[in-house]
């Protein structure tokens, strides 16, 4: 995958995709991430690329013709996905990063000050994204959020790869709780089943977990699941039932 990334402040991405796990997929030649200035596209001497709104009010807005400009620089075959990381967009989603996962070229455009020119949205982007019902400074941080998301479940990025499909939302649960040595802690112990050996009973204590967790501290992604009798009796357990 080809990912280029359109930014007013190219800084806030670069040190992060040199550590860890965007650092290892880039290194294997799973990811190639371009980042770049959007002012390289500007046309003036003072390399402005944002103008104040038609009709007035607070705030600026990203001129349309660097936007242009640089998208059709980078889709060179016209096949990219051009991203838009703003509140207005789609929800993010693991099923939506791991579809994102399988294509071959995005371009993700930051979005600085008051937005961007509507017609940029209506002759280039394919796609809109937000990642959660709050406003930032610029669409950076928002970038490097989908840029880890989408890095972490391609192949080869991960020790193993499986644990990727492990995690909370790939399942459409929250994921299970988790615990390491040692086995008692200042009188807290860890659940029996875990030290027991028995891969199967330990699978079903994840399940049930993962299944009670959800509907504790998310109950809304059960909302669209379809749960088996088992897992509604689950759900219909009381607590002290157990």
């Amino acid at each position: 995958m080809k990912l280029d990334v359109l930014a007013l402040f190219p800084e806030i991405i670069i040190p992060a995709l040199q550590t860890g796990i965007l650092k290892r997929i880039q290194d294997i030649g799973g990811l190639t991430i371009n980042v770049y200035n959007l002012r390289d596209w500007a046309t003036d001497r003072h390399k402005s690329v944002d103008d104040y709104p038609y009709g007035g009010g607070a705030g600026m807005i990203l001129k349309p013709e660097p936007l242009f400009a640089a998208v059709k620089t980078l889709n060179t075959t016209s096949d990219a996905n051009v991203v838009f990381l703003t509140p207005q967009g789609s929800p993010l989603t693991q099923s939506l990063v791991e579809a994102m996962s399988l294509e071959t070229h995005i371009i993700l455009i930051c979005g600085r000050y008051k937005g961007i020119d509507e017609r940029v949205r209506q002759q280039i982007v394919t796609t809109e994204i937000s990642i959660g019902d709050y406003v930032l400074s610029g669409g950076e941080i928002a970038a490097l959020v989908l840029i880890d998301a989408i890095g972490r479940v391609l192949p080869g990025a991960l020790g193993d790869f499986e644990s990727a499909h492990e995690d909370s939302f790939s399942q459409d649960l929250l994921d299970h709780p988790h615990y390491t040595r040692p086995a008692v802690y200042e009188g807290m112990e860890v659940p029996q089943v875990l030290l027991s050996g028995h891969h199967e009973n330990i699978k079903k204590w994840r399940q049930v977990e993962a299944l009670k967790r959800t509907a504790q501290c998310r109950p809304d992604l059960l909302q669209n699941l379809e749960l088996s009798d088992e897992e509604l009796n689950i759900l219909n357990t009381p607590k002290n039932g157990s």
